[in-house]
Formats: C-alpha cells, sequence, structure tokens
C-alpha cells in the first residue's frame, strides 16, 4: 500500500474507536459545519465501515462496476480523503438531497445492497453533512479534489515474495528430479482453498504435520533414488572410490543446481560435499553418500520454496527460469531452461516470450493448465459429490470423471486451438460419452467425448451446461440455487458476496406432502428479513434460472417430489408418492441491466458479453499465477492485461504471454 503520511498513527487510532463506540457523531447535519477532509476521516468513513458499505463496494464486491470503492485494506490517509472527495460524482450540486450517494444507501433510490442506513437517522444526517459539503465546492476546489484523487492513485509495483511449492509442484518435481512416479505429496495435509485456489500465500505455511510430512517422503525418495543401482544416472560420472571427493563434489553441484534451481554457493557446496563424504566413508558406499545429500536437500527451504531474492542477485536469470517453468508447466525448469539461465537469455522482455512461447508448444504446458482449470472450476466438488442413489442411480463415480474430462476437452479445445475463450460460456457443442450423451438426452458421439452439436432448441451451453457445474453446485438430493448463484458471483463474474451474518438461520421451509414447494417458493423466505435479502437477492435470481436441470445435470420439465419409504409406484401399498411442480426458469442478475434469462445458454450469452465476466478471466488467472489476491497496486497491470485479452479476440494463451510481459512479472524479486 502506499506510504503513510505523518501523524497516521493518531488519526488511525481515532478512527478505530469511532468505527467502535460511534462516538463523536453530530445529531444533525443543519447543526454540523464541515471544514475540511478530517470531518470525512473521522465521523464519516468509520460510520460507512459501521454500515458495512465495504462488502460490496470493492473491486472484489458485486458493486465493482460502480463509481464508489473503497480503498483496498490499511489505506493511508490521502486514500482515505480521495475516497471521500471521490464521492463528489455521486453528489447532485443543484439539488444535494436527491444526490445518489444519500439516496442510495438509505434505499430512496433502488440499491442493490439493500438499505444500509436507516432514513432519518443520525447517519443519514451524517451523510447528509458531507454531501452538502461536497455540494458546495467552488469549481477551483473541485478541480483541487480531483488532483488530490489522482496523487492517490500512483501505484507501487507490487514485490514478488517466497512461495512454496503446491502438492502439485511437489509431485512433478520429484519426478523430473529423480524419475519418481510415486507421487508423494498425495499423502501431505490437503491444501485449503483460499480465494479459489490452492496455491496462495496466505495458506502456504508449514504446520508440524506438513513438516513431518516433508521428512518422511524426503526420506523414502532418497532410499528409492538407487535402489537396484543408479537407473535414473543421478550420478554424473563413476567414483574411484566410495569417498572419491572430486566425484562428489560434481554430484552435489550437479544435483544441488536441479534441485535448488540455481547454483550452489561455495559454502554450501562444502558443507553438502563433507555430508556425502561422512557418509559414504561410514557405509563405504558412495550412492549411500549421495541418498543422504538428496535426503538432506530435499528438506532445504531451498528445494520446498521458490525464492525471489532480488533484481540484482546473482541468480536472477535461475528465478526467471523457476517462474516461468512453474507458471507454464508446473515444475523444475528443464536443461534446456537452466542452459538459457546460465547463458544470460531470460533477462530481457524479448527472450523470456519467446521462451514463454515455446513452452505454452510443449505437451507439459496442458498439464499445467489443466490444474488451473481444475481448481478454478473446483473439480474436487465434483469427484467427491455424493448423491442420493435412490433418486440418481445414473450417477457414480466413472460419470463424476466424465463431466470433468467434458469440461477439460472444452477448455482445451478453446485455449490451444486459440479460439475467442468467451466460448466458455456460449460454446454450443460440447465433448460426451455414451454416458453424459445419455444423460443430457444427446446424439451418441462417434468416439469416446467425441464432439457433439447441442440442438437448436437446447439451453445448454458452454460450461454452464456442463454436468461439472451443475453437480458442483448442488446438494446430495437436490438443487442448489443459493450455491449455483454463489459459484457464478464469484468464478465468473469474480464478485464477493459477503458470508451470512453470525447467527442467522440458513434452513428453509421443509417440503412435505401436506405443503409441497418449489425452490423459488423456499427462498422467498430470505426476502422476508433484510439482513437476509440483501444478499440472497444477488445470489438466488441467478441460481433459479437453472431449475430445469437437476442435482446431478438431467434436464427436467417440473420439479418432481417423492415422499414416504419403499420401492416401487405410487400404486403399490408403501410406495412413494409423487408430485410434479411447475417449474418457473426465469433469472437476473442484480446490478446488472437486461440481464433476465431462462436458460444456461441465455445467461451464458450474458456472460460472454460482460466486461465485468471478461475481466473476472483475467483476474482468476491473475490470482492462480501470483498465488494471491490482487491490490489497489495491480490495478494498472490488471487494466493491462485485460486490454491484452480483449484486443487479441479473447485468446487465452496470449493472456498467459502477457501475464509473463508484465511489468509485474517480469520484476525480479525485492532488493
Amino acid at each position: 500500500m502506499g506510504r503513510r503520511e505523518p501523524g497516521w498513527g493518531v488519526l488511525a487510532a481515532f478512527v478505530i474507536a469511532v468505527a467502535a463506540t460511534g462516538c463523536g457523531r453530530v445529531a444533525a447535519a443543519e447543526d454540523t459545519v464541515v471544514r475540511d477532509e478530517s470531518f470525512f476521516v473521522e465521523q464519516v468513513y468509520p460510520m460507512l465501515h459501521t454500515v458495512q458499505c465495504e462488502r460490496c463496494h470493492t473491486d472484489n464486491g458485486v458493486a465493482s462496476d460502480t463509481l464508489l470503492e473503497f480503498p483496498g485494506e490499511d489505506p493511508n490517509e490521502l486514500q482515505i480523503v480521495a475516497f471521500g472527495l471521490s464521492m463528489i460524482d455521486l453528489v447532485d450540486r443543484e439539488d444535494p438531497r436527491q444526490s445518489l450517494l444519500l439516496t442510495k444507501p438509505t434505499r430512496r433510490t433502488e440499491h442493490t445492497g439493500g438499505r444500509r442506513i436507516r432514513p432519518d437517522s443520525e447517519d443519514e444526517q451524517l451523510l447528509l453533512s458531507w454531501v452538502n459539503y461536497l455540494a458546495g465546492l467552488s469549481d477551483d476546489q473541485v478541480r483541487e479534489a480531483r488532483e488530490t484523487i489522482a496523487r492517490s492513485e500512483v501505484r507501487e509495483l507490487e514485490p514478488l515474495t517466497v512461495r512454496r511449492l503446491t502438492h502439485s509442484q511437489y509431485n512433478h518435481t520429484v519426478s523430473d528430479l529423480l524419475g519418481d512416479q510415486s507421487q508423494p505429496a498425495n499423502r501431505f495435509p490437503k491444501e485449503d482453498f483460499i480465494n479459489g485456489f490452492k496455491n496462495q500465500l496466505e495458506a502456504q505455511g508449514i504446520s508440524p504435520l506438513q513438516a513431518e510430512a516433508y521428512g518422511k517422503a524426503a526420506e523414502r525418495l532418497a532410499l528409492a533414488a538407487f535402489r537396484g543401482g543408479d537407473h535414473q544416472g543421478l550420478i554424473p560420472r563413476t567414483p574411484e572410490s566410495p569417498t572419491d571427493a572430486e566425484a562428489a563434489g560434481e554430484f552435489v553441484r550437479q544435483f544441488g543446481l536441479k534441485a535448488f534451481r540455481r547454483p550452489l554457493t561455495a559454502d554450501e557446496v562444502a558443507r553438502y560435499c563433507d555430508l556425502f563424504l561422512e557418509e559414504a566413508g561410514r557405509a563405504q558406499d558412495f550412492e549411500r553418500g549421495a541418498s543422504m545429500v538428496i535426503e538432506t536437500m530435499l528438506q532445504s527451504p531451498y528445494f520446498l520454496f521458490r525464492v525471489e531474492r532480488g533484481a540484482n542477485g546473482p541468480d536472477a536469470d535461475y528465478e526467471m527460469a523457476s517462474r516461468l517453468s512453474y507458471l507454464l508447466w508446473d515444475t523444475m525448469p528443464s536443461d534446456e531452461l537452466f542452459q538459457a539461465a546460465a547463458a544470460g537469455e531470460l533477462s530481457s522482455p524479448g527472450q523470456i516470450e519467446a521462451a514463454a512461447r515455446r513452452m505454452l508448444d510443449d505437451p507439459r504446458a496442458r498439464s499445467a493448465l489443466d490444474e488451473f482449470l481444475a481448481q478454478w472450476l473446483r473439480f474436487d466438488r465434483v469427484l467427491d459429490a455424493t448423491k442420493d442413489r435412490r433418486r440418481f442411480r445414473q450417477y457414480n463415480a466413472e460419470v463424476a470423471a466424465a463431466m470433468v474430462e467434458e469440461t477439460r476437452r472444452l477448455f482445451n479445445d478453446l485455449v490451444w486451438n486459440d479460439r475467442d475463450f468467451r466460448a466458455i460460456f456460449t460454446a454450443d457443442y460440447t465433448f460426451i460419452n455414451a454416458d453424459l450423451a445419455q444423460l443430457y438426452e444427446l446424439p451418441m458421439p462417434e468416439e469416446e467425448f467425441g464432439k457433439v452439436a447441442y440442438p437448436a432448441e437446447s439451453g445448454r451451453s458452454g460450461v454452464l451446461g456442463h454436468g461439472s457445474f451443475l453437480v458442483a453446485t448442488s446438494n446430495p438430493a437436490e438443487t442448489s440455487p443459493t450455491a449455483r448463484g454463489l459459484f457464478v458471483r464469484n468464478h465468473f463474474l469474480g464478485q464477493e458476496v459477503p458470508p451470512p451474518p453470525a447467527g442467522v438461520s440458513t434452513d428453509l421451509p421443509v417440503v412435505t406432502e401436506a405443503a409441497p414447494m418449489t425452490n423459488r417458493e423456499r427462498l422467498a423466505i430470505h426476502l422476508n428479513s433484510e439482513s437476509c435479502a440483501s444478499c440472497h437477492r444477488l445470489i438466488d435470481p441467478i441460481g433459479l434460472g437453472f431449475e430445469n436441470y437437476d442435482a446431478i445435470g438431467a434436464y427436467e420439465e417440473t420439479m418432481r417430489l417423492q415422499f414416504g419409504r419403499g420401492r416401487g409406484n405410487a400404486s403399490q401399498e408403501g410406495g412413494p408418492t409423487t408430485i410434479e411442480l411447475e417449474i418457473d426458469p426465469s433469472g437476473y442478475i442484480q446490478g446488472i441491466e437486461n440481464s433476465e434469462f431462462s436458460t444456461p445458454k441465455e445467461l451464458g450469452r450474458l456472460l460472454a458479453e460482460s466486461e465485468t465476466s471478461q475481466r473476472a478471466i483475467v483476474k482468476q488467472f491473475f490470482r492462480y499465477a501470483f498465488g494471491r489476491q490482487e491490490t489497489v497496486n495491480d490495478e494498472p497491470v490488471l487494466d493491462g492485461l485485460y486490454e491484452a485479452f480483449r484486443d487479441s479476440g479473447f485468446r487465452f494463451r496470449e493472456l498467459i504471454v502477457a501475464l509473463i510481459t508484465s511489468e509485474l512479472f517480469l520484476q525480479k524479486g525485492t532488493e
């Protein structure tokens, strides 16, 4: 974030105190004289936080497209002042009381976030005081205000940082380093999804359990490395004796270069050689010495972490090689990349772009991008899903795997054939096997996972019609419009919907044979409470547009409710009773004009044409590539990535290249 102004510590303490207690607020706007911007910093800004306006009005909030956007976390005084002054664009200078800044949060004007400020309350009077202040600024003062806003928007480049190998990267690295295919990281503690991905810095600490797992894996990998001899050619030349110091040094330097992804220092070479020769001498076995070095190196932070040591560091090109390989191949650099780093051929933007384009043509790039896709679209929720076997007998592990493969094939078709990536939402074709053809009621493919066109009257298109999306966002026995709407907001619009307030019941009315209800009727209960409605009106109307597609992705004309236990039909004694209810599949996206839809196909077209959704794709790949959520400092980078993506005709490979050649990726760390 930006530099804090002098005296900010005292001011921040005051702001926190005001936010916590509400003290210091004025009783009425008419009694208040706003002399300068300190009034906003000390009184209005804390009040807006108290009523939780920032939950939506942030870069990732559902109101991110509006003119009102809160500064990022831990803002300095200049940024808060600039935020307050930026509100002038929402002020009616002729009639301040009709300003959107006032009528929206009080919901005198329709407001996506619901009523945040009660009309005629102290909070409204406080906000009105600020509105009146902004409305009374002279033209010269307005120009000065805009200059202040411009100064606050100067961005600093976010530094790169230390990142731990993900479980996927660990498996691929030990495979390339040692030829080991046992995938030891599959037995590590599970990784958490943060910001939609498993590679985020926030979740990359090492717990005692994780450290123990690394130790056990290193021991097993080292023992297996020379089982039955040096089959992987790890030892560069035949030693003359078990304690051949020259051969030991050559092994340490060569293996260390690959394990640490940089040349070892002279001190490191000496220490690992001593360890090597001590163990080799004790066991009178050269390979035992090599095994000990491998075990030790695999537990080093220099193996487990990707370290960025600075633009002027001795290993800048090697760091770039790792940055490229782990993004594009999900593994350690190849021999060719190491050679390019040694020759200083990964220094200029042109050299790096050329290397990236060569790497994207390598089959390993497909596997690496599959990892991004699996996390972005949460394939784990599909593969781990359980469904009511009485209702969904077609569903099993093989069908779940087929659904994931269907989405993977569409993604690969768009990316590697350089098609318009917006077709992820609008593709009028899919790739299915016989099981999915039967489930979707589509023609049988000519080959396993062959390309099949949707009929013209089909409501499916793109990933929104895939079982992978529909299963991941459903409950075991029924659909979940709330989960489906939330997924669209989070993953396809890049917007975060605040979690429900603590203590709020999320239970829906129980459906009974005497009182059958559709999901639309049950979800209406959310609209009876403003605390629920403010968020549920953002997600439920989206999810309700998928109600013709059941919990395993099959189309159903009506909603079929079964009551009673036992097998057989309703005419048999003790058999289940089935009630069919008409489905209303109409949906819309709150906050986007003319966004009504009633099929996934119609929603797909809306998303493909939405700049918000287009930018969300950029944002998702940014988070995956850099392992963190974007900050206000990243806005120029994100804007540049979006423009490159758009200008390329939305080719995903060009988005990748644009990210790799961005200023943020090219920097070589912190000084």
